[in-house]
């Protein structure tokens, strides 16, 4: 318990310092949301409009530090503010209506991507030499080391375009209305693979190649010879006794990648128009929606600080060593 409530403290710093940030970074840029939104209505506003807009948007006269007490508060009680790009859409209510696709995407293709790829590097590992452990791995690297983008617009053009399989945009089709049946998750889920697929074979060659590393490094072990020595059988010395202890490091990779979900299929979303938080961020950036992005960006460092400490959790559980700290 003190172990956890110690690393709690960091994360609780951390987050402080990441909402500290966040009210400041857009303070330093040029120019504000209510010059732009003056801007585009071409002189039509008035001067009791501006300054409403900029009390609204915690831009007004009031001394730095005032800003900044009422802007911890807005956090805290969950007002992120009003979109300007979504006028006058509430962010907590932008973010909530595309962070679920987002979820979506990241983990499916995240769940697929850490299983396939630790399953691949604990047999490699253990049958040291064989096809899959002389073949896989550099191939697997060699793709991965594309980028997203490039990736994606290549399955979109081969699936896509030229072979007519799977759709090009969107999370479902137009005029699809969402509901739990069977028509719409089966759309949801054709939309789903080229996108996921993408992400999958850029992450999947990382995931195999560190369980293969972990595994060879487990399998010199002692307790794995006297394990042999008691003639159990291959598979379980395999996944009971080694693999087991081999997961640790993916455990903490796992709760990383976890985190960084939320806001890491960001090209991916953008080639294919998926309507997740990426692409939402995107949209932000264009429109120079400041509240926006600071929620969004807010969204990502909880997401991450959350998953970590999950991560910190899990290990006590599994790690008898991590409570004797």
């Amino acid at each position: 318990m003190r172990l956890i409530l110690r690393n709690l403290g960091f994360y609780l710093l951390a987050f402080w310092a990441s909402i500290t940030l966040n009210f400041v970074l857009p303070r330093f840029m040029p120019g504000d949301p209510v010059s732009r939104m003056f801007a585009q209505a071409q002189g039509t506003m008035q001067p009791d409009q501006i300054a409403q807009l900029r009390k609204l948007f915690g831009l007004d006269n009031r001394p730095l530090w005032e800003q900044y007490v009422s802007y911890v508060k807005s956090v805290f009680t969950g007002d992120l503010g009003i979109s300007i790009t979504r006028f006058p859409t509430p962010v907590t209510d932008v973010i909530g209506s595309q962070i679920g696709w987002t979820l979506l995407l990241g983990g499916v293709a995240l769940v697929i991507a850490a299983v396939l790829g630790n399953l691949l590097g604990i047999v490699a590992a253990w049958r040291r030499g064989g096809v899959l452990d002389s073949a896989f791995p550099p191939l697997l690297i060699f793709v991965g080391s594309f980028p997203y983008f490039w990736l994606a617009m290549g399955a979109l053009y081969l699936f896509g375009v030229s072979l007519g399989w799977f759709p090009m945009r969107h999370a479902y089709d137009v005029g699809l209305t969402p509901g739990f049946n069977a028509e719409f998750v089966s759309n949801v889920a054709t939309h789903l693979v080229l996108p996921g697929l993408t992400i999958v074979l850029v992450s999947i060659g990382g995931w195999m190649l560190g369980m293969r590393n972990t595994m060879i490094a487990t399998a010199a072990e002692d307790y794995i010879t006297m394990a042999e020595a008691k003639g159990l059988s291959p598979s379980r010395i395999m996944f009971r006794y080694a693999a087991r202890n081999a997961l640790l490091p993916s455990v903490t990779n796992f709760g990383m990648a976890l985190g960084f979900v939320v806001g890491g299929a960001l090209l991916t979303e953008v080639v294919f128009a998926y309507p997740g938080i990426g692409y939402q961020l995107l949209m932000a950036v264009q429109g120079l929606d400041y509240p926006l992005m600071q929620g969004i960006f807010l969204t990502i460092t909880a997401a991450v600080l959350v998953a970590n400490f999950l991560v910190d959790l899990v290990y006590v559980r599994l790690d008898p060593r991590v409570r004797v700290r």
